[in-house]
């Protein structure tokens, strides 16, 4: 899982950008459980900020990577460890949809990665740009799904640990009703 750019000073303008932060934060912190790398980056953080503190506090042991491409592959250290990963799927998500994690899909498809584009983790300051940019990608061969999309194909079953913790934390983002298993 790949989240872009969701900075403190930049989320400020980012249309959707608390949701975003909550969707990712959610669905990293599923990925963490189940021992799927996540990785956070920063674009130029002197003067952006860093990651915002609920993404930090949510994803401890992700892997933060500052960044001055606007395209996250196009990072050498960030491509040659995602290489090394031999991972070939990527979720992605962040801001600014139509500049940063467009540029980010596109590289990845050229580098033969599988994309998903996590619609409600992804946002830019309008929300017309985030639109464009997703049909954008959607017709290079990214694929959009939703949290709740990648959260069960990853759980696969609701009796186990795993699907009742992603239950509790999916209660505290979304402030939803519980359901009873």
């Amino acid at each position: 899982m790949l989240i872009v750019d969701l900075q403190s000073r930049l989320l400020s303008v980012i249309d959707g950008g608390d949701q975003a932060v909550n969707e990712a934060a959610w669905l990293g912190a599923l990925a963490s459980d189940l021992d799927i790398p996540v990785w956070l980056t920063e674009q130029y953080p002197e003067g952006l900020g860093h990651s915002d503190p609920r993404l930090l506090e949510a994803l401890p042991q992700a892997r933060c990577w500052a960044k001055t491409h606007f395209g996250a592959h196009d990072e050498p250290t960030l491509a040659r460890a995602l290489a090394e990963s031999e991972r070939h799927q990527v979720i992605l998500c962040g801001a600014e949809a139509h500049i940063c994690v467009m540029q980010t899909a596109l590289g990845l498809l050229e580098a033969k990665y599988e994309v998903y584009w996590l619609v409600e983790a992804t946002a830019s300051r309008r929300r017309e740009e985030a639109k464009l940019a997703m049909e954008r990608v959607a017709s290079a061969g990214v694929v959009a799904v939703s949290a709740d999309m990648v959260a069960y194909e990853w759980l696969q079953r609701c009796d186990d640990a795993s699907f009742k913790r992603a239950h509790q934390n999916f209660l505290k983002v979304r402030s939803a009703r519980p359901l009873r298993f």
